[in-house]
């Protein structure tokens, strides 16, 4: 299973618009991607401050999202002032979700779209997690 939470602050004036492709690529994604296991748009408390999670079955599946129509050729960068994309990993017994696994493997077959979210997005899967998953 793969976990992110992405904290996306918007410019100014973009909000309706960033809500809108948030609804379109929402809906896309539940409807296309059996792996998908949580994909949603939260309102932040602070002013222009959105939340995303996402939950896949596997890397793979979290890369084929990256890679699909609805999603890679989307407007989103044009709406960001800012974006952090976070590797987040459920509690055991304090969550349905299991552990994340923050890598992919590169696959020319797949072609260099993929390729190259694989590399942006493949984090070692830290320390204190692997410490935390043993208790």
């Amino acid at each position: 299973m793969s976990t992110l939470l992405a904290q996306v602050k918007i410019k100014t004036g973009f909000e309706d618009h960033w809500e809108s492709i948030a609804k379109r690529v929402f809906a896309a994604t539940h409807e296309h991607e059996s792996g998908c296991i949580r994909y949603e748009y939260w309102r932040g408390s602070d002013e222009r401050t959105y939340y995303v999670l996402l939950s896949f079955n596997s890397f793979e599946d979290f890369m084929m999202h990256q890679v699909a129509d609805y999603h890679h050729n989307t407007d989103f960068r044009d709406c960001f002032e800012d974006f952090k994309l976070e590797w987040v990993d459920p509690i055991s017994g304090a969550s349905p979700l299991k552990e994340s696994s923050t890598s992919g493997v590169r696959d020319d077959q797949k072609g260099e779209v993929w390729n190259q979210y694989v590399e942006n997005h493949s984090n070692e899967t830290p320390d204190w997690w692997s410490v935390q998953r043993e208790k």
